[in-house]
């Protein structure tokens, strides 16, 4: 029996080194069967800002109180050091890693020790327990140098149609005018329906990202709270699972479990542990993968040079969602990501190149899908590490429980119910983002008649006040509509 099922986990806005790089991780390299070690930090790397030399450090604050900047701007700054340009259509400047901390200092106006503080392995004992334990990827990056939106549009299509940047709420509101994000070559959902692969969706919150798809119904959305109960099922149907944590976005993420800095990080180390477990103990572990891995590094230091990528082909560079004219050349920071399986050997290190769309290379290859792009069709896969002709039985069924932050636990809330800063604008981060996909349930529930009014409210949203209460009464329509469909 081999890889029949394929689950990911994406978390949010951290960096390889800011995470593992203290990790001090050895084991078996994956592709050469030797002794290796993790490519991560010997603790004299740093950033000179303003005449003074900043190290990194082991020991990272639970909660940071102020979002590194990670738009194309910013990591072209963190990359490459202040007063890079880059020209449009052009190369990609030489990379050095010099300038993360003056990006963090004179963008956000923040202690510029802070952006280089990486995790000591005991803060985080969850991802070093399975980092340990089954095959940790340091050469993992980002499809592209930017931020969250174009970075996921990869996992979902092996590329972002064009996107370079933060979309805004017009921005957003003109694509549901022609139908949809324009994605060329559609999505791996798409390639799995036509060929009648069964796949799911899991959300820890009523808007995940992947909702703002084309093709994505409201049934489609599962809550992650189901999670441990379906895949206990004896006969659970499904070959590709793609699960997104709780955000809280316009709550700053406080309540959230994606691990976006402004949210306390042992949350999402709790959302790992659980999804592992859940799955160790269910009746398909042992034909069952399972990849963690991170959108991108959310401004965060990390050392190495990421090299340059395959461009997805989709699309010519400079077309109206290519506001930074980018040629997709160039992959972003690394990532954390760890692949889990009991068909993979134990304590592997793969210092081999990834990206989100090797998860899209390893769905293809193992249900018979033609690649979406050439990104995809180029990536390294996954699967080729499920090299046991059985199943392991040595993998542990409990991990570590988180370490105690003792951050103070924000006031109960779910998405979109609760708001900060209500006065400041929408177009902001992740929140368009949010809004896309909840104007595209909105759409689905209300009907095609409705189309037009709706993205005429979105594009009228100008305040964070504004969008919490459009989620909220995006909210109570579609619990309704899923209601009365359950009750059928």
């Amino acid at each position: 029996m081999g890889i029949e099922h394929v689950f990911v986990l994406m978390l949010e806005n951290r960096s390889f080194d800011h995470m593992l790089g203290f990790g001090s991780i050895t084991g078996t390299d994956a592709e050469t069967g030797g002794a290796t070690e993790v490519d991560g930090l010997n603790g004299n790397e740093s950033n000179l800002y303003n005449g003074a030399e900043y190290k990194v450090t082991a020991g990272a604050d639970w909660v940071i109180s102020t979002d590194p900047g990670h738009e194309f701007p910013n990591v072209l700054e963190q990359l490459c050091g202040p007063g890079a340009v880059y020209a449009k259509g052009g190369t990609y400047p030489a990379i050095n890693n010099s300038g993360f901390v003056a990006s963090y200092a004179t963008e956000r106006g923040a202690d510029p020790r802070e952006i280089m503080k990486c995790y000591a392995p005991g803060q985080l004992p969850v991802l070093n327990a399975l980092a340990r334990e089954f095959v940790v990827c340091d050469n993992w990056h980002a499809p592209m140098p930017g931020p969250t939106w174009p970075n996921r549009m990869f996992v979902h299509g092996a590329s972002s149609g064009g996107l370079d940047h933060s979309p805004s709420t017009l921005e957003i509101a003109g694509w549901e005018s022609i139908r949809g994000f324009p994605m060329p070559n559609g999505t791996i959902f798409d390639r799995l329906n036509a060929a009648g692969i069964p796949r799911r969706l899991y959300a820890g919150d009523d808007f995940p990202m992947v909702s703002a798809l084309r093709g994505i119904h409201l049934d489609d959305i599962r809550h992650y709270d189901l999670f441990a109960g379906d895949v206990a099922q004896a006969s659970y149907p499904d070959r590709y699972i793609f699960i997104e944590p709780s955000y809280d976005v316009l709550n700053d993420y406080r309540n959230g479990n994606s691990q976006h800095p402004l949210g306390d990080v042992t949350k999402g180390e709790a959302l790992i542990k659980a999804t592992y477990e859940a799955l160790r103990k269910s009746p398909i572990w042992t034909s069952s993968l399972l990849i963690v891995t991170w959108g991108e590094h959310g401004g965060f230091y990390d050392h190495a040079a990421p090299p340059r990528a395959v461009a997805p082909g989709d699309t010519a560079p400079g077309n109206h969602l290519n506001a930074n004219g980018f040629t997709f050349e160039q992959y972003g920071p690394r990532v954390p990501a760890v692949v889990i399986s009991p068909l993979i050997p134990k304590n592997l290190v793969d210092h081999r190149v990834y990206d989100h769309t090797s998860i899209l290379a390893t769905v293809e290859s193992l249900f018979g899908l033609a690649p979406l792009t050439q990104r995809d069709a180029k990536a390294n896969r996954l699967n080729e590490l499920a090299t046991l002709a059985t199943a392991r039985d040595d993998a542990p069924e409990r991990l570590p429980a988180p370490a105690v932050s003792g951050a103070t636990p924000a006031a109960a809330s779910e998405e979109g119910a609760t708001v900060s800063r209500p006065a400041a604008t929408v177009n902001q981060g992740n929140l368009p983002a949010l809004l896309h996909a909840a104007m595209q349930q909105d759409l689905k529930a209300s009907g095609e008649r409705a189309r037009e009014a709706i993205v005429k409210t979105v594009a009228s949203i100008e305040t964070r006040a504004q969008a919490c209460a459009y989620l909220q009464e995006v909210r109570k329509k579609v619990r309704v509509l899923k209601a009365g469909a359950s009750g059928r």
